[in-house]
């Protein structure tokens, strides 16, 4: 039966992953999505699911042993955070151009250097041109219903992909949230049997995999092939999420709006800061300010004509990114495509940008409301709460 509980966000990963009991699951632990593993190790040893728990000696092994588990045709589940996700990074291309329908949390975590554990998202956004589908999460609830829903976008046979899902380290997988979740056999059903198409073991249907496709090969049309799976995706994730609405009554899609339809100032964040950027909305709204939130959930493919309609009637659109491409003065790699989504409009809003939160720094209410305040003779980019 469907039953409410208190779980930290990891352990909310955790049971999405019991639920769906993924066949291979090969991880190497790192702060702070260790607990993760560690949860579904414990399920394992006893005996709530038949995943097969492999243990690496490294990010790297662990993403190449998910490669082979996929090629296979295993349903394959793995976990990372920040230098994880870096040390992954060769083999992020190999499973997405393998067209190779994995499953990865990663606990969002800055990069170094200088070394440090906790939240901010230039480890995902790092990897955000890897020809993997990203999905972010505002809490425990949606890290545990992204989940279960990633399994079915990557699966899907206009896709075939693999997903990486967001959560923010510390900030939501080390907190006690509040979960509803499906009951088992309804997860189950919704999840499905996976059956690749063209599996390495098949030997009576024998494919050819990873190998050297030279000068006048088809690298370039296999990549051609991949781009449109990835086009495919958007109008799966939204398909996906309203049938998961469906048997959850939470209905998912590209974002989420809130008090937007008459607002002339548009907040855009993703992640858990998307909680105080309510709470800010509803700040602006009593002092007589017409604002509203667009909360992105899906970033790849990133929904250009979605946010387009939902903001063309806005004056003006803040973006709020938790990391920096590092680009001189382009700003956060939010910023960059939501302001590049309007290039060919007539009418476009007035866009500015707030890189805030770098190395897990808060972002509170009264932050967001000096950048509102500010925004209209600042600066185009601005880095929100540094000392300077």
């Amino acid at each position: 039966m469907p039953k409410t509980v208190a779980l930290v966000g990891t352990d909310a990963v955790a049971e999405a992953m019991r639920q769906i009991n993924p066949d291979v699951v090969p991880a190497y632990p790192i702060t702070p999505q260790t607990s993760i593993v560690e949860t579904y190790s414990q399920m394992i040893a006893d005996g709530l699911v038949k995943s097969e728990m492999i243990n690496v000696e490294s990010e790297h092994s662990a993403m190449s042993a998910a490669i082979g588990a996929a090629a296979s045709g295993a349903r394959v589940m793995t976990a990372t955070s920040s230098q994880g996700l870096a040390l992954m990074w060769e083999m992020l291309y190999i499973a997405s151009g393998l067209r190779l329908p994995i499953v990865m949390t990663n606990v969002s975590r800055t990069l170094s250097a200088p070394v440090n554990i906790h939240c901010d998202h230039s480890d995902s956004m790092g990897a955000r041109d890897s020809g993997w589908i990203q999905l972010y999460s505002e809490n425990a609830q949606e890290g545990y219903d992204n989940i279960l829903q990633a399994i079915r976008i990557a699966e899907h046979p206009d896709v075939q992909l693999p997903v990486m899902v967001m959560i923010d380290g510390f900030i939501i997988s080390h907190s006690i949230d509040r979960l509803d979740l499906i009951d088992d056999d309804a997860a189950r059903k919704f999840v499905g049997k996976h059956k690749l198409k063209n599996s390495l073991l098949d030997h009576e249907n024998p494919t050819t995999w990873g190998a050297f496709d030279g000068l006048h090969g088809y690298y370039f049309e296999l990549k051609r092939a991949q781009a449109e799976g990835m086009k495919n995706a958007a109008a799966v994730v939204k398909q996906i999420g309203e049938e998961y609405g469906k048997i959850s009554g939470r209905y998912y899609s590209h974002f989420e709006t809130y008090r937007l339809e008459d607002a002339e100032l548009a907040l855009i964040v993703l992640g858990s800061a998307a909680g105080t950027m309510k709470a800010a909305v509803d700040q602006l709204r009593s002092q007589g300010v017409r604002a509203g939130l667009l909360k992105l959930r899906m970033f790849r493919p990133f929904p250009a004509k979605e946010l387009v309609s939902a903001l063309s009637h806005v004056s003006d659109v803040l973006v709020f990114d938790r990391s920096d491409t590092i680009a001189g003065e382009m700003g956060g790699p939010v910023f960059i495509e939501a302001r590049s989504s309007f290039y060919d409009e007539i009418k476009r809003p007035r866009f500015k940008n707030f890189v805030y939160g770098l190395g897990g720094r808060d972002l509170n209410l009264d932050m967001i409301l000096k950048a509102v305040a500010s925004s209209q003779t600042g600066n185009l980019i601005t880095y929100l709460g540094v000392r300077e």
